[in-house]
């Protein structure tokens, strides 16, 4: 088979937050896919890159007391942990604001105004009067104007999918403030995707059996023509008004482009950076390559309509391919950390689960539609548990036993018919059918297990029959090397031990069935793999059980990684108060045992080795202070907060953590879908409250 060259991205995170475990389905979907690639000795560049522009991140680094690039950094620094915690091997990792996509972003905008697909119009915008400032998109919530669902962004619903002006809104407000927003006139800059060329290119490029059929059905949709012929799409804006943090608009001063503009262009810059480093030539290399993205159904109108229509009218080639998927549930709701259906990836890797646990059990779930997945807790301990080590890790532990000084001895191992097998998990792999694949594979263990069990060595030696014995173990080895090569792109830590085990030279699909042979020495067994503890799964669900103590990071069903901003003050969310249910009734007996007691705070510093805590020294008027740590270090500054009073329990009993003794907790509020209305809140007495008065 010629060498492909493939150029591979995930959708980019935006910086603002940690990864939660939609980002981590996505990033192992595409590193198994890379992995099967690169074991048919193709050529893969896989890249990434932080989504580093907008305002909110300009508002977060302000809030924080950092300029942007100084904030986002900082998030950058903690991505490394997760993505080689998770075995997911990108080539390079960029971010938006990188000279690279600076330079890229205005040579395309000036290549689609040379095309004449640039227009300057006045607009009316929204404008905070609370702020002082126009409104983002994603600053603006509303009632969508397609399907009417509440408390939308003011750049598309969430809900149906509709991509729409933010004047397009029914009753909008400030997700800053909560204002209402007047309108002010000012200069935009626009993407005419409503031309006729782009209209004719995207019908074409959409339907023509390269995504997958729900996702162009679902596209079709925008091209559907009114009564004079006119089809669904319109104008794209692609300029914000200063203040923002993002690249600016060649020749329009106190423009820039919109996130959405530059975010994708970012894939281009991080694949630009990533040659640099290896010596490649950008221009020459993007012409050789064939381009794919992985993504989330939540950004498919961009990734689908935008992006090929952005990239081919400026001259550029557009993606072979979108691959789209679905979001992560657990036990089929929407993840939230206060009921403990939060699955926290840096939690996963701190209680010592083996990352290749959850690589198997999400590839055992994924295929190549675009559908939510489930993960079960259950499910994940038994199909882990039956598959990887009482079916696979089994076969090797077993027949080594009955292999003499582990020489393999000549066996009847081609009637397992390996090389179908090969054959039909590569096919599935390339359509990223990894359902299927799996199924296969414990398939062919199971047989090889049936074929053990029913030989029965340990009876063959018992009857002197050791050579007949030896040739069975010698069979399951060699099946064993061919489950390993199928399983590699999954389980690559698991592979190389196989590997090392076998002493075979790495596996990929060219030696994945080709025997051993006779003669072949393997090493010593060691053990591959722990089976799953249910006491794991349980601590790593567990609810945070005190507010403002360490808690896990609140997890997203979906893929994208720009957060939903802050809802505005005094504003109900709809469905249950502060977002989750009231706890169950107690009586005031109950309440009467906790004892809580206004504190002042009279120091407070960072924690070292804690991103999350902050040490208080608190006056509770006991004539000497208390220590406590609270995770709050993502909402204050320690300058910010000493000399403040506070409310905390005092009756706590107290706790000994990694970092010394806590004596207690200081109350702080938050919402219970820190994803949807991020921030925390300490509880601040009124003036004239004194350190020790009791809270009744």
């Amino acid at each position: 088979m010629p060498q492909r060259k493939l150029f591979v991205t995930t959708a980019l995170p935006y910086a603002n937050g940690k990864f939660h475990i939609g980002h981590i389905m996505e990033y192992i979907q595409a590193d198994i896919w890379v992995r099967f690639q690169r074991m048919q000795g193709h050529e893969v560049h896989f890249v990434g890159a932080d989504d580093a522009h907008g305002a909110p991140i300009m508002i977060a680094a302000e809030k924080a007391g950092v300029t942007p690039q100084a904030f986002v950094a900082e998030i950058a620094a903690g991505r490394p942990e997760y993505l080689k915690g998770f075995l997911i091997a990108f080539d390079n990792w960029s971010h938006t604001d990188s000279p690279e996509n600076h330079e890229l972003c205005q040579a395309i905008y000036r290549d689609l105004k040379a095309a004449d697909l640039i227009d300057v119009r006045s607009i009316e915008q929204f404008y905070d009067p609370d702020k002082g400032m126009f409104l983002p998109d994603r600053f603006i919530k509303g009632e969508c104007p397609k399907c009417h669902a509440k408390d939308q962004f003011g750049d598309n619903c969430e809900v149906c999918g509709a991509v729409y002006a933010p004047t397009d809104l029914i009753n909008p407000y400030s997700a800053l403030s909560g204002a209402v927003p007047t309108l002010k006139s000012s200069e935009h800059h626009f993407f005419r995707l409503s031309d006729p060329r782009c209209v004719a290119y995207l019908e074409q490029w959409t339907q023509d059996g390269k995504l997958q059929p729900e996702v162009a059905n679902k596209v079709r949709e925008w091209f559907t023509r009114d009564e004079n012929g006119k089809s669904g799409l319109n104008d794209w804006d692609i300029s914000r008004d200063a203040p923002y943090f993002g690249i600016e608009i060649p020749d329009a001063p106190g423009k820039y482009f919109y996130v959405w503009f530059d975010a994708p262009i970012g894939y281009l810059a991080s694949f630009k950076n990533h040659l640099a480093k290896i010596g490649r030539d950008y221009e020459q290399t993007m012409k050789e390559v064939e381009q794919y993205h992985f993504i989330g159904k939540d950004i498919v109108t961009f990734h689908t309509l935008f992006w090929p229509a952005l990239l081919h009218f400026s001259g550029r080639k557009a993606p072979d391919n979108v691959f789209v998927h679905g979001h992560l549930t657990v036990n089929n709701e929407k993840m939230s950390k206060s009921r403990g259906t939060g699955l926290d990836p840096l939690k996963y890797l701190g209680l010592g689960m083996n990352p290749e646990w959850l690589r198997y059990y999400l590839a055992a779930k994924l295929s190549a539609r675009n559908e939510d997945i489930d993960f079960n807790p259950e499910d994940f301990v038994a199909r882990v548990n039956a598959d990887l080590v009482g079916k696979f890790v089994n076969i090797a532990s077993r027949a080594v036993k009955f292999v003499p000084g582990g020489k393999l001895v000549a066996g009847d191992a081609a009637s397992l018919q390996p090389q179908l097998l090969v054959d039909r998990v590569k096919a599935l792999y390339e359509g990223r059918d990894y359902g299927k694949a799996l199924r296969d594979i414990m398939a062919l263990a199971d047989e090889v297990n049936l074929r053990f069990d029913t030989a029965a060595p340990w009876k063959l030696v018992k009857e002197g029959k050791a050579d007949e014995a030896a040739r069975i173990g010698s069979e399951c080895l060699e099946a064993f090397k061919v489950l390993s090569a199928c399983l590699k792109p999954v389980l690559p830590q698991l592979a190389a031990q196989a590997e090392a085990f076998l002493a075979c030279a790495p596996l990929d699909w060219a030696n994945a069935a080709t025997p051993m042979g006779a003669g072949h020495q393997v090493g010593e067994y060691r053990h591959l793999m722990q089976r799953v503890d249910m006491k794991l799964v349980e601590a790593l669900f567990e609810a945070p059980s005190e507010v403002g103590a360490p808690s896990p990071q609140p997890c997203a069903a979906g893929a994208r990684g720009r957060e939903e901003q802050p809802a505005p003050e005094g504003r109900k969310s709809e469905g249950t108060p502060g977002g989750e249910e009231l706890a169950p009734e107690i009586t005031i007996d109950d309440f009467t045992k906790i004892d809580l007691r206004i504190a002042k705070i009279v120091d407070c510093k960072a924690v070292e080795g804690s991103k999350k805590l902050l040490q208080l020294t608190l006056d509770v008027g006991e004539g000497r202070t208390r220590n406590v740590f609270s995770g709050i270090a993502s909402a204050y500054q320690p300058a910010d907060l000493i000399g403040k009073l506070t409310v905390m329990v005092a009756n706590l009993a107290p706790r000994k953590m990694k970092f010394g003794v806590s004596e207690g907790m200081v109350l702080a509020a938050s919402h219970g879908d820190e994803k949807a209305q991020p921030g925390i809140y300490v509880l601040e007495p009124t003036a004239g409250a004194q350190p020790g008065l009791r809270v009744r």
